[in-house]
């Protein structure tokens, strides 16, 4: 059982690579099924975010499973260790309730990381790669992170990347009431930001979606337009702000696409924050001078904003996750040790049948039960002590007072 923690985050890798190790939604179950099918690990989860991809496996070789990572998205290994981070056993815990807690997260003590996580190991679920030692990984993880959220005030005073995306766009306008915004993707992610949004009362809100029948019933809640993506040409000149979070893995708007809009827009500018990895916006948007664009990367300083509260409260949470990676870790090690345990109690147990079969044939031809029962304990007891005291016969010199120890420990043994 070893337990390994593989991944990239935005402590480690740029949103280039990032993206490129991305899992979307269409290649989980698929590369859960892999990785465990090729039997480089016999659990697995993966996180995948814009922020992170993380894979939670079981394995007995890591080196293996980083291999697999980087031939699964056609990357040289080469280019992607020096970003990869691979923490095992306890270090691999003590991530996971980092992670879960909002203590990693581009925002200290963010909430929607936990949703994520639990939709992820869900998903393993489903798939059929979740083992008792993931299982019980993730069943502590989930219950620190709401230990540490309770007990702190660690999401205190939180600006989400949603509330920053309306920052941000408050410095590019005078007033967010007088645009018009425009919403690429129907998940989570474009909810948070609509509800923002909403609550600045821009002039016309729009979701854009590969499919309108899902992005519908997100519409109405905010009194919203529905338009195709395959309508973004010829929408896009009639917007202000564009919010794109979807799970294409190629860009939605390129630059051929902005230079249209901006031109037809007499060179008013576009604000865009792309907060899909991979992105939406080609790269190369950046360089226009009537777009500005953001991506997750960029808002880090607009959400590391009025920190100093919660990071008052992280020596209280680390302090609840080194108590609960200790408990995990024991619990490890003990589920470790029952091969071992099994092993013994089968032996003791072929020594008792023998014994007994034995007795009974004794008894049968009529001897002295008193006697049988005699026998049948002298016999056991020297069975089950033969292995200890050969061990301490022939222990040499440097071994034997150690080796005494470990027999007076394992039996109780109490001697002047």
């Amino acid at each position: 059982m070893q337990l390994l923690a593989l991944g990239v985050n935005h402590h480690t890798a740029p949103l280039a690579i990032r993206e490129q190790v991305a899992f979307g939604p269409e290649k989980l179950v698929l590369a859960l099924h892999d990785l465990t099918e090729s039997q480089r690990a016999s659990e697995v989860a993966i996180l995948s975010t814009c922020n992170r991809t993380e894979l939670y496996v079981n394995t007995p070789s890591p080196d293996e499973v980083t291999q697999w990572l980087a031939d699964f998205h056609q990357i040289s290994r080469h280019e992607l260790s020096p970003y990869l981070y691979a923490l095992p056993r306890e270090k691999a815990a003590q991530h996971a309730f980092r992670v879960a807690a909002g203590l990693d997260s581009m925002v200290l003590g963010e909430t929607q990381i936990l949703g994520q996580m639990k939709q992820a190991v869900q998903t393993a679920k489903e798939a059929g790669t979740l083992g008792l030692l993931l299982h019980k990984l993730f069943q502590r993880t989930f219950s620190v992170a709401k230990e540490v959220r309770s007990s702190t005030e660690i999401g205190a005073n939180s600006v989400s990347m949603a509330a920053a995306a309306v920052r941000l766009a408050e410095r590019i306008f005078p007033s967010v009431k007088d645009q018009a915004c425009l919403f690429i993707g129907a998940g989570e992610m474009i909810e948070l930001c609509m509800t923002h949004f909403a609550a600045q009362h821009p002039r016309r809100m729009t979701v854009a979606n590969r499919t309108t029948e899902r992005a519908r019933p997100l519409a109405e809640r905010f009194n919203a337009g529905v338009i195709p993506l395959t309508g973004l040409p010829d929408e896009l000149p009639s917007y202000d702000i564009i919010i794109t979070s979807t799970a294409s893995p190629l860009p939605i708007l390129g630059k051929g696409m902005l230079e249209r809009a901006i031109k037809q827009r007499r060179h008013r500018p576009i604000f865009i924050v792309d907060l899909a990895v991979p992105r939406d916006v080609e790269a190369e948007v950046a360089e226009m001078d009537d777009v500005f664009l953001y991506s997750v990367d960029d808002l880090g300083q607009v959400v590391r904003e009025g920190m100093d509260t919660r990071v008052a409260q992280v020596a209280q949470a680390e302090a609840i996750i080194e108590a609960s990676v200790e408990n995990f870790v024991h619990w490890m090690e003990g589920r470790e040790l029952v091969p071992v345990i099994r092993s013994l109690r089968d032996s003791a147990e072929r020594y008792r049948r023998h014994e007994l079969e034995r007795a009974e044939k004794a008894l049968a031809r009529g001897d002295d039960p008193r006697l049988v029962l005699e026998a049948l304990s002298h016999s056991l007891t020297n069975k089950l002590l033969h292995a200890p005291t050969h061990a301490l016969n022939h222990a040499s010199s440097d071994e034997r007072d150690q080796c005494a120890r470990y027999i007076s420990q394992l039996y109780g043994l109490h001697h002047e």
